[in-house]
């Protein structure tokens, strides 16, 4: 008996709820409503705005209108983000927690014909953000994946930080425990180009004091805050200075990235150990320990509490073997 092997069915666009008289998709921008195109079938990735909603595409406006649903890490987000724009697609929540049991209704919906568009909170979907598993299940099951480009936080940084930008490395967020940053900012330190980091608020200025420490405090750095919004702050240095900052100002408000630059030639811990060491020395010959240490880190660009402590266990060095 002949098996008669059909060919894998494709996705068909299907017609929705009503048929052809149904009412087209919409969205308003400019003060006009603007009737948004059909899409075809499959999974449609728009990078949304990273804060002010201006930035975003007249693409991702029309792809957010014309899908089926927009699956959204968090609705509420999106919801303002659609209000804004008139855009009344049904929104879908899909996030991290999401099991593979979502991921396949959604990838039924998708074989079924449907068009789904994957937002994340602000910027591009998949950039330390919820996606990947999606993708990656929709691309198994031979479904089509369409960029929608825009807005992001990375490349907004990278190129307000004044740093070289013809190779940079995008690490995401550092891990929390101390010991564990450390770490990976040691096997960090030999990258060949500029640093992109995340970091949460409330852990920045130890993370620039470890990153100061690890990677060397004359390292040039910048730290970008709340990116093309109303607070937007660009603060450059050395990653010696900003930890000394930050460290005074203590923690910021709102969302921040961390570029750090190459060292070129730069020493070795022990050389650069030693050269804190004879430094401080001669400074101690001549000034008290604040004030020594003091200009030693304006001269060697690491944090001043770091090198403080290091004045005070060489003042007593010396007075005990005086």
């Amino acid at each position: 008996m002949t098996q008669r092997i059909e060919p894998a069915r494709r996705p068909v666009r299907k017609d929705p709820p009503g048929g052809s008289t149904a009412k087209p998709a919409t969205f308003t921008a400019f003060g006009l409503a603007t009737e948004a195109e059909p899409l075809t079938p499959g999974l449609h990735v728009v990078a949304t705005p990273i804060g002010n909603l201006r930035d975003v595409t007249i693409r991702a406006l029309a792809t957010l209108a014309a899908a089926d649903a927009v699956l959204a890490e968090d609705t509420r987000v999106t919801r303002t983000l659609l209000m804004h724009y008139g855009i009344t697609t049904p929104l879908v929540a899909y996030h991290e927690h999401s099991n593979a049991a979502v991921r396949e209704r959604m990838v039924r919906r998708m074989l079924d014909g449907e068009a789904l568009a994957l937002v994340s909170d602000a910027g591009t979907p998949l950039v330390s953000d919820p996606g990947f598993k999606l993708v990656q299940a929709a691309i198994e099951a031979g479904i089509a994946i369409t960029p929608i480009p825009g807005p992001s936080a990375v490349m907004t940084a990278i190129v307000a930080a004044g740093l070289p930008t013809d190779r940079f490395f995008f690490e995401g967020f550092l891990p929390q425990k101390a010991g564990a940053r450390r770490n990976r900012l040691s096997a960090l330190a030999g990258v060949p180009g500029t640093l992109v980091l995340f970091e949460s608020p409330h852990r920045l200025p130890e993370m620039l004091a470890d990153a100061a420490s690890v990677l060397g405090g004359t390292r040039p750095a910048a730290v970008a805050r709340e990116l093309t919004k109303m607070f937007e702050t660009i603060r450059r240095g050395t990653l010696g200075s900003l930890a000394d900052t930050f460290a005074e100002e203590g923690a910021p408000k709102g969302e921040v990235v961390v570029v750090i630059g190459t060292a070129a030639d730069e020493a070795s811990p022990e050389e650069a150990d030693a050269g804190l060491d004879a430094a401080l020395l001669a400074a101690l010959a001549r000034h008290s320990i604040k004030d020594a240490a003091s200009l030693v880190a304006d001269e060697t660009g690491q944090p001043r509490r770091a090198v403080y402590n290091r004045a005070l266990v060489l003042a007593r060095k010396t007075d005990a073997d005086a």
